[in-house]
């Protein structure tokens, strides 16, 4: 199928589509605004009397509860959206279920090593990690929670044989690949702070 007959198949119309490429976009992109915010003026900490780990657990709420609105708002314009084979049988149900199977087990088991205040912005808040994490699934993949959640993404378009939700599902993964480029050094910044003070503390005694 060449690029233009494949784009000929979503219908470009339909204003579910397009809320759900801003939900998406929105997600990474307010998260980063508020965690750096955080960092730098500690806005949510002084709204919880200084408490750092409840301002955390509170934006981790906010992030949870806006991921599954994203998500419902995406499983929304896959049904506005023009159907077609796209896997033969009976790989068009193997493989998105192994693909959902596979990101959930990503996302889950990443949320399960880094912890809450790990997976859900708690350095931005000055809730360090001692160590990093280097056993499943980070021996695997180096970002497999933003990896695992464009599998799912994937799986539910193929699932339901919409090809405008394997477009959304490439969006999803350059607004992912975009965020880390943000994250990453910002998050390795933070970390570089505070070994350096703890040089320094040491210097001192």
């Amino acid at each position: 199928m060449s690029a233009t007959s494949f784009l000929s198949l979503v219908d470009w119309s339909q204003r579910s589509l397009w809320i759900s490429v801003a939900s998406i976009a929105f997600n990474p992109t307010a998260w980063n605004i508020v965690a750096r915010n955080e960092y730098r003026n500690k806005t949510i900490t002084r709204v919880f009397g200084g408490n750092a780990r409840n301002g955390c657990y509170f934006l981790a709420v906010l992030i949870f509860s806006f991921g599954m609105f994203r998500d419902s708002l995406f499983q929304h314009a896959l049904e506005d959206q023009p159907t077609q084979k796209i896997l033969p049988e009976p790989l068009d149900t193997i493989v998105p279920a192994v693909l959902f199977v596979a990101g959930q087990t990503f996302v889950i088991t990443s949320t399960w090593a880094l912890g809450i205040t790990g997976t859900f912005l708690g350095d931005y808040f000055g809730i360090l990690m001692d160590h990093r994490v280097e056993g499943f699934p980070f021996n695997v993949l180096r970002d497999p929670m933003y990896i695992g959640s464009t599998m799912s993404f994937a799986a539910a378009s193929l699932w339901f044989e919409r090809p405008a939700g394997l477009l959304i599902t490439l969006y999803v993964y350059i607004v992912y690949l975009v965020a880390l480029r943000y994250e990453g050094p910002f998050t390795d910044m933070i970390y570089s702070n505070r070994a350096s003070q703890n040089a320094e503390s040491k210097k001192d005694l």
